[in-house]
Formats: C-alpha cells, sequence, structure tokens
C-alpha cells in the first residue's frame, strides 16, 4: 500500500533544501538539524524522487543515528521502492531506539498486509492501536486486513470502529458501502447511513452512499433525492450526476438522465462509459442518430467499449440497415464474446437478412450463455418451425422448458408444435400444464396458430381452467 505524504513547503523548509542542494554541488559537509532533513526529505518524496529522498536519509542517519524518525522514513522509501527485506530490517533498528512510536507498527503491518500475511499484520496495527493518540487510521487498515481475509462482517466492525473516532473520513464511509454491498445487506446500509446523517447531514459521502444503497433496492426515486442532497452540499460530485442519471434510467426519464449525464462534462473530463450510457439513452428515445453519434464518440476514447460498437449495430437494426449492423455486433463480441445479448441481435439480424443457418448458430450461442432467455428460446423455435423443422422446433421447445419450468408461454408454444406434429395427446398434456401456470395467458396458443380456435378438443380443455 502506497503511502501518502503531505508537505508543507514554508521558507524554513526551502532554506534547508538549498542549504542540501549546495552541500551536494559542493562535495561538502553541513549539518542539520533534525527538523531540517525531514523537510529536505519529505521535498523529494512531494516531488516523486525517492532515490533522492532515500540519499538524505543517509546523510540524516549519520548525523542523527539514534533519531528513530529517520529511520522510519527510510523503511517508508524502501518499501515504495520495492525493497522489502531492507525496510523491515530498518524498521527493527527504529522499533530497538524506540519502541513506543506507533508508526514503526503501522508501517510493519502495511507490509504484512501486502504480503498476504494477515495474521502478522493485525499483531501490529493492534500494537500500533495501544501506543497512537488517534487510531481512525489504524481501524481503517485493520479493516482492509479482514476485508482481504474475505471477513466482512469483522471489517464493518473496524470501519464502524474508526467514523466514530473521525466521522470525516471519506474512505471509511466508502469502505462500509463495499462490504455491506459484498454482504448484500442494502436495509443495514442504509440504516447506518440515515443513522450517520443525522449525526452529519452535511456529509455528501454519507448522502451518495444511502442513494446507491437505495439504487440497488430498486428503490428509484428515494435514490435520485438523496443523489439530489449529496449533490446540493458537493456541487462538482460527477460520479452523483452519473449514478443519478442511472436511476432516471431504471424509470424511463431517458431524457432527464441524458441532461444529467451531461452535467458531469462540467465538473470532469467526459469519458467512454458516459458517453455510452447518453447513447443509449438516445437510443431508447429512438433517436437513432444522436444515439450513434455518441455511441460513437465512446468508441473513439475507448475502443474496447463494447456495449458502444453493440449499440452503433442496434440503431442500424432499427434503420433496417441489417447488413451493417452486423459489422458492429462482430465488433462488439470480439470484445465479449459470451454476452448473449449480443448474439441474440447477431441471430436476429441474420435471420433479417435470411442467413437462416448463421442465425441458428448465433442463437445456439444466446442459449449457451443464457439458457434462462425465454424470448431467445421463442424465436429460436419459430426459425426451425419455419423452416419446416418441426420435430427440431418441439425438442428444441422442450430444452427451453427444461431450463425454464414455470414459463406458461413455453408450455403453450410446445402445445402449437405437436398439434403440427399430430401429436393431439401429448399436445392437450402440455395444454393443461399450460393452464395450470398461467391460464391468462391462452391467447399465445392462438396468436401463434390461429387455426386452433376452431379446434374443439382445445377449447374444451381450456373451458375447464377458464371461468
Amino acid at each position: 500500500m502506497e503511502e501518502e505524504f503531505e508537505f508543507d513547503f514554508n521558507d524554513d523548509a526551502q532554506h534547508s533544501v538549498e542549504r542540501y542542494e549546495e552541500m551536494i554541488r559542493n562535495q561538502d559537509q553541513y549539518f542539520f538539524d533534525a527538523q531540517a532533513f525531514e523537510y529536505i526529505i519529505d521535498n523529494y518524496i512531494e516531488k516523486n524522487d525517492p532515490v533522492k529522498a532515500l540519499q538524505v536519509v543517509e546523510y540524516a542517519l549519520n548525523q542523527h543515528p539514534y533519531a528513530a524518525v529517520f529511520l522510519i522514513k527510510q523503511a517508508q522509501l524502501l518499501l515504495f521502492t520495492n525493497q522489502v527485506d531492507k525496510a523491515f530490517a530498518a524498521l527493527e533498528k527504529a522499533e530497538m531506539l524506540e519502541a513506543s512510536e506507533p508508526d514503526i507498527y503501522v508501517l510493519r503491518g502495511n507490509i504484512y498486509q501486502n504480503l498476504d500475511r494477515h495474521a502478522e499484520a493485525l499483531e501490529n496495527f493492534e500494537k500500533a492501536l495501544t501506543l497512537a493518540e488517534t487510531t481512525d487510521e489504524i481501524l481503517l487498515q485493520m479493516a482492509y486486513v479482514y476485508q482481504n481475509m474475505h471477513d466482512y462482517e469483522t471489517a464493518i466492525v473496524y470501519i464502524k470502529r474508526s467514523l466514530e473516532q473521525n466521522m470525516e473520513n471519506k474512505d471509511g464511509l466508502y469502505e462500509l458501502a463495499f462490504c455491506y454491498d459484498i454482504l448484500d445487506k442494502q436495509e443495514e446500509s442504509i440504516q447506518f447511513y440515515q443513522e450517520y446523517i443525522d449525526t452529519d447531514p452535511y456529509s455528501y459521502a454519507a448522502w451518495y452512499n444511502l442513494a446507491n444503497s437505495f439504487h440497488k433496492l430498486d428503490l428509484f426515486e428515494k435514490a435520485i433525492d438523496a443523489y439530489d442532497y449529496a449533490i446540493l452540499i458537493k456541487e462538482n460530485f460527477a460520479s452523483a450526476y452519473y449514478n443519478k442519471g442511472n436511476a432516471l434510467v431504471q424509470l424511463d426519464k431517458y431524457q432527464e438522465a441524458i441532461d444529467v449525464y451531461k452535467q458531469t462534462f462540467e465538473y470532469e473530463q467526459p469519458n467512454a462509459d458516459t458517453y455510452c450510457a447518453i447513447g443509449e439513452c438516445y437510443e431508447k428515445l429512438e433517436q437513432m442518430d444522436e444515439a450513434r453519434s455518441y455511441y460513437k464518440k465512446s468508441v473513439k476514447m475507448d475502443s474496447k467499449m463494447a456495449d458502444a460498437w453493440f449499440g452503433i449495430g442496434v440503431t442500424l437494426n432499427f434503420e433496417e440497415r441489417f447488413f451493417e449492423s452486423l459489422h458492429f455486433y462482430k465488433k462488439a463480441l470480439e470484445l465479449d464474446e459470451e454476452n448473449p445479448d449480443f448474439w441474440f441481435a447477431m441471430a436476429d439480424a441474420h435471420y433479417k437478412l435470411g442467413q437462416i443457418e448463421e442465425s441458428i448458430e448465433a442463437y445456439y450461442k444466446v442459449l449457451e450463455y443464457n439458457p434462462l432467455d425465454i424470448e431467445a428460446w421463442l424465436d429460436f423455435s419459430t426459425v426451425l418451425y419455419e423452416q419446416g423443422k418441426l420435430l427440431e422446433a418441439s425438442e428444441t421447445m422442450a430444452e427451453a422448458i427444461k431450463n425454464n419450468p414455470d414459463a406458461a408461454e413455453l408450455y403453450y408454444r410446445m402445445v402449437a408444435y405437436l398439434f403440427a406434429l399430430g401429436q393431439s395427446n401429448d399436445a392437450i398434456a402440455y395444454l393443461e400444464t399450460a393452464l395450470v401456470t398461467d391460464p391468462e395467458k391462452h391467447y399465445i396458443l392462438f396468436e401463434y396458430l390461429p387455426q386452433l380456435q376452431d379446434n374443439g378438443l382445445i377449447l374444451q380443455v381450456i373451458n375447464k381452467y377458464i371461468k
């Protein structure tokens, strides 16, 4: 885990750095007090130059051999440059000099955490807890260890303890949301954030996480209200605008969603995801030129954006440009070859172009990747039926029913195929199952084969179930 260093550059610091660089140029030896050396080290850390910072540490340790602070700085920098064994050695020396310094154990805990040596990491963090004046960050580090151990319940306990000490810690709020999400405990998450907001109503992070929890429970109106509060508190909160847009899409409010997505551009650079989301909204509004324009912006920004390539295909399909749409569906499948929606679109486009064998192959892929797609089973069997492959159509329907035993539509369709095959006894058995499953949908049978409306046997069975 990389450490974050904050450096307040003042006149003393500037003077110390200049004197140090003068000493190096002159190949001389100047004396600096410990504070000056810290300024100089932090200056190079701030400039992302760990090699020079380590050189300063060497000078500092020569002049102040009993100052544990420089051994800790050395360990941080060695860790930063992946010299783990040397970092451990520096911390051992620091512990011999000043065993009550909590940073020694925090840093050692971080190293063990990076090595997935969880028990040793926790042991060091526990030691740091007993020595440090403020412990909210240490408690958060312990939560990360438990997360790495997939013990999210315990992680939540430590995050809450951390937040009790420092309610302003945004990382803690986001990590808590992550743990609740993994455990699928959105109700508990909502309860926590609502109580948190009662204490700190101006926490934009709490409102945002509350909104996300509402969103995951499909409470989109509540989610939008909470996103609005987050935005009210932090006007430039691009993620809140984006997620609010997603919630509006779920409510079919596509134009509002577009407006909100576009607001993110005021506060962060446009990105491929947002362009793609806007494209999808225009597609839903059947404004295909606009949709295609935004999908193209998306793939121009990120050529691996499968959904945007697919979206371009969808807009062309809508305009009955089926041959052109295939090119873009293929581009999408190159990036996400197991996506059943992409294969379904391919199957449909091939069918509309009269490329029946290719369509059938694509349907096999759809159902391999999503055997629960009832529409795909129905469409696939229709293609087979239209090709005169009645037996294959009925076998396909049998497979569909095996995967979706509660879908009445499939049973009704099976009735039609069995009657077409002259297997009226089997057809009646399936009809009874269909009527038990969902009698209201019996009209599906007549939509598919209208001539069955004149079949007295069928009407007799239906009348038993329909009052």
